[in-house]
């Protein structure tokens, strides 16, 4: 069974209680960053967006517009997540999950996935940049320090 960004979000708000859509989204967006590191495969198949405000996951707004908090995602069914998908989605709230909406935007805005899918776009334009999994991947990776693995 393939999970959604709607259950990942509904597992997010079940484990963490309402948070703005603000943190919901960036929650989403790191969960799935971290997965397609960890897991090498993507977590949810709907797409990310390089919003004005940092990654949006467009099925998941669509599903809480003109919500400023988010206590429930009508359709969200966290049966459909794997023990692993789970494992995941923790991690990321046991180190980000205790940020706020801003601050946790505020920390897409100086991270290349991001900044690199908006280019010249000009600050608080919209966009609908896709947000790749490549550029996901490769990036937070990065992050893990492999310092070990190299000759230097």
């Amino acid at each position: 069974m393939t999970a959604h960004v709607w259950d990942v979000a509904e597992y997010i708000l079940r484990k963490r209680g309402p948070m703005t859509a603000t943190k919901l989204q960036k929650l989403c967006y790191y969960s799935q960053a971290w997965h397609l590191v960890w897991d090498e495969t993507p977590l949810f198949p709907e797409r990310i967006q390089a919003w004005a405000n940092g990654p949006v996951a467009p099925a998941l707004y669509r599903l809480h517009r003109l919500q400023y908090t988010v206590d429930h995602v009508e359709g969200g069914d966290v049966d459909t997540l794997a023990p692993n998908e789970t494992e995941t989605i923790d991690v990321v709230l046991d180190f980000y999950g205790d940020m706020s909406g801003a601050e946790l935007s505020e920390l897409t805005h100086r991270e290349a996935p991001w900044r690199d899918a908006r280019g010249d776009t000009p600050p608080g334009a919209r966009s609908e940049e896709p947000i790749t999994h490549e550029s996901m991947a490769e990036y937070y990776e990065g992050l893990l320090g492999t310092s070990a693995d190299t000759d230097e």
